[in-house]
């Protein structure tokens, strides 16, 4: 297939335009312009990679270059978006301008293009605090921060497109994704990297009781690749999650006992959400994604889990020795 992806640089865009090259696919990568001239985590891939990959600098932002970008190409995936909560407290205009209108802008180019498929990347920050364990894709959706409501506004945004003018459109809805490239704006590479910085064995969290279904990145690009070619799939909500939910403090012991370090939590108040947009369970049912895309995910229940933190955290380790990287900051 000849695949634009866009948001290809980041963390699972890097980890999905990497393993679609390999599939044998034709994929056109949409990278962020800056002036760095920086191709994100595409510039790790390795040169055999990288020789098969077309890359394209702009802003989803930009209808005109989103248009002529798209061009001549069957599929679109659009994971591009801003993605931090603490961050949308701060900058909510600048969440709707990237995640709305950007989500806008691909669909309206697939629109004028004929795109034989789109396929959208929400999130289950959609949902909210669970109304209803485990969430299947019919739960209500809450806006509890800036960025869940333009993460809402976009789904419906697709929807409508759907509805109104037919488009070839699927919606793919990932729980908590972790694994190698994410940012330490996340909870496991945060307790990970103030684990491995700590002198008196603390660190520095927000809530801890709030709990979450975390996917491995690996599992989670498989379900879109499972969404590249199903039938009859057009119009639906796919969430992509393993069914086991897991408490913030849980998660601290856990990756702490892998790390060999017993760990003191101290609760500030810089990382903490506000009270009314803090979203309390998270837990997926995945029975459509088991039924529709035949997707299963491999690092699943608590030994699945586990597995995928011993890898997540040797990768952070080699990396941290690699980059000497900063491991006291804090990343909104």
């Amino acid at each position: 297939m000849k695949i634009f992806i866009t948001g290809a640089e980041g963390f699972i865009g890097s980890h999905l335009t990497e393993k679609l090259v390999k599939n044998g696919h034709d994929v056109k990568a949409f990278v962020l312009y800056n002036f760095g001239n920086s191709n994100g985590w595409l510039d790790r891939l390795d040169i055999k990679t990288k020789k098969k990959l077309k890359i394209c600098k702009g802003d989803v932002r930009d209808l005109d270059i989103i248009k002529r970008e798209t061009k001549n190409y069957n599929v679109i995936i659009h994971l591009a978006a801003l993605v931090g909560i603490p961050y949308s407290y701060f900058s909510p205009r600048s969440y709707l301008d990237t995640n709305v209108i950007g989500t806008l802008n691909i669909l309206q180019a697939a629109k004028e293009n004929k795109t034989s498929r789109v396929i959208i990347t929400s999130t289950s920050e959609v949902y909210g605090s669970a109304k209803k364990i485990p969430i299947t894709e019919e739960h209500s959706l809450q806006g509890q921060s800036p960025y869940s409501a333009s993460k809402i506004a976009a789904d419906q945004i697709g929807m409508s497109f759907y509805n109104s003018y037919n488009l070839p459109l699927v919606i793919i809805r990932p729980f908590n994704t972790f694994g190698p490239r994410q940012s330490e704006r996340a909870i496991i590479p945060s307790i990970i990297k103030q684990i491995m910085s700590s002198k008196n064995n603390t660190i520095t969290l927000g809530n801890t009781f709030p709990t979450r279904d975390f996917n491995y990145v690996e599992d989670i690009c498989d379900g879109f690749i499972a969404a590249l070619n199903k039938k009859n799939i057009f119009g639906k909500i796919y969430n992509l999650g393993t069914g086991y939910e897991v408490s913030i403090k849980e998660l601290v012991l856990l990756i702490s006992s892998i790390m060999n370090r017993k760990i003191k939590i101290r609760k500030t108040f810089e990382r903490t959400r506000p009270k009314k947009s803090e979203v309390n369970r998270l837990c997926a049912s995945n029975k459509k994604a088991i039924k529709d895309l035949k997707w299963k995910p491999k690092f699943s229940g608590k030994s699945g889990f586990k597995k995928a933190l011993v890898k997540t955290i040797r990768w952070y380790e080699k990396e941290i020795l690699l980059n000497k990287e900063d491991l006291n900051k804090y990343v909104i």
